[in-house]
């Protein structure tokens, strides 16, 4: 049988060979970019813009959310609930808030998750820009400006770019009810 293998011996994968023969190729400058290191505080959002930057074309751009999505926590199971599903993204997509009580100006933190890559990645996006600010800080961002100047939805099919639309209101919303309990509080 090996001579109808057109590849010389030495080339050849052992029949054994359990591992997948393609991988997939990540070009080693995303590799070396900061994708959401341990403090997604101010700077996240801006080092993710400046990724952007330097990337030549969408598929090195679609590359790097993807990367973005694979370097987020696991979503606990527990979170995995209707209340954390967000409704008007086409792809499963879970959202879960924690407040920080700091007097009138609670601070929000999110976990989350998806069965997509690309929308997972977008997700990080979103955490890079929200997570760690207080409910105020985060209602007022204007996230059309901010994800805008990604050129994201250029690139994003409608669902997509409903999906995420509907997620930024997910956080709005958790940072109104937060505010709004700290005001009771």
């Amino acid at each position: 049988m090996g001579w109808l293998c057109p590849f010389p011996p030495s080339l050849r994968a052992p029949f054994f060979f359990r591992e997948a023969v393609a991988t997939p190729v990540i070009p080693p400058y995303i590799e070396l970019m900061d994708t959401l290191n341990d403090t997604l505080g101010a700077t996240g959002f801006e080092e993710i813009l400046a990724d952007f930057e330097l990337l030549d074309d969408w598929e090195d751009s679609y590359r790097y959310v993807i990367e973005l999505g694979r370097k987020l926590d696991p979503l606990p199971e527990a979170e995995r609930s209707a209340a954390n599903k967000v409704q008007g993204c086409v792809s499963q997509v879970w959202l879960s808030t924690i407040v920080h009580p700091d007097g009138n100006m609670p601070r929000l933190s999110f976990i989350g998750d998806s069965d997509a890559h690309i929308v997972k990645g977008l997700i990080a996006i979103l955490f890079a820009l929200y997570s760690g600010k207080t409910a105020k800080e985060i209602l007022g961002l204007d996230a059309s400006h901010s994800l805008g100047q990604l050129h994201l939805t250029e690139h994003l099919t409608p669902q997509r770019s409903n999906g995420l639309l509907a997620m930024v209101k997910r956080v709005r919303h958790d940072a109104e009810r937060a505010l709004a309990k700290a005001a009771l509080s």
